[in-house]
């Protein structure tokens, strides 16, 4: 599903040049959990940003589903990124004036889907969260106004679902909610990718990465290291 190889992205600070991912390499398949760690600065965002299609490689070569990211058109992204990715974020990114039924129809909306009401509130009932659909994030807890980001995410049956620090903003036991959600979608074949702060959170992956400066120092599924 995702192939990685020498993808290196730098940046121009000033007259500087500074080297935020420095030629990983890797490859996930169809229905893996991996989490990514590392401290700041290690690259774990940057690396999610161009997973994410957010940002493009300074070298190197992304492949998704077999499309060569690297090679698109801004408009070309664009739809990658409504169609093959769902994003959720720590900060939930929903908009405060909309239910959440019309939070997670979004992604069709912008797409053009046909029935997307229809569609939003199945991802609403899939997260379970289909009675509230009428409420704005003002009138949900943070659990469950993650759970319309996650329903949101989920609306356009993406490839790939990128998860940035999820269970950042909640409480131990609302986050413990949270990523059972997460394990029960991967459970049923959804292909998920996590970076989190929280060594309990990422062992419950199959598959944990580890970043240090720019590059990955270890690749460890089910408690086996690859490199």
């Amino acid at each position: 599903m995702i192939k990685v190889e020498k993808l290196a992205k730098t940046y121009q600070m000033g007259e500087q040049k500074v080297s935020a991912l420095d030629g990983v390499d890797f490859s996930i398949e169809k229905g893996e959990f991996v989490a990514i760690m590392g401290p700041s600065g290690s690259g774990k965002s940057t690396l999610m940003n161009l997973l994410g299609c957010l940002d493009l490689p300074s070298s190197g070569i992304y492949r998704l589903e077999n499309l060569d990211i690297q090679d698109l058109k801004p408009d070309q992204l664009a739809e990658v990124r409504n169609r093959r990715i769902g994003f959720v974020f720590q900060s939930f990114n929903l908009l405060p004036r909309a239910t959440a039924l019309e939070n997670t129809e979004l992604p069709l909306l912008y797409g053009r889907v046909p029935q997307s009401t229809e569609i939003a509130f199945q991802a609403l009932e899939r997260v379970g969260l289909a009675h509230r659909s009428k409420h704005k994030p003002t009138e949900l807890s943070g659990g469950e106004r993650q759970r319309v980001a996650i329903a949101r995410a989920l609306v356009n049956s993406p490839a790939i679902i990128l998860a940035d620090e999820p269970t950042g903003n909640l409480d131990s036991t609302t986050g413990k909610e949270i990523l059972n959600l997460f394990l029960e979608l991967n459970q049923e074949g959804v292909t998920l990718i996590l970076v989190t702060h929280e060594q309990k959170i990422a062992e419950q992956a199959k598959r944990i990465m580890q970043m240090r400066d720019g590059k990955i120092i270890s690749d460890t599924i089910n408690g086996v290291v690859s490199c």
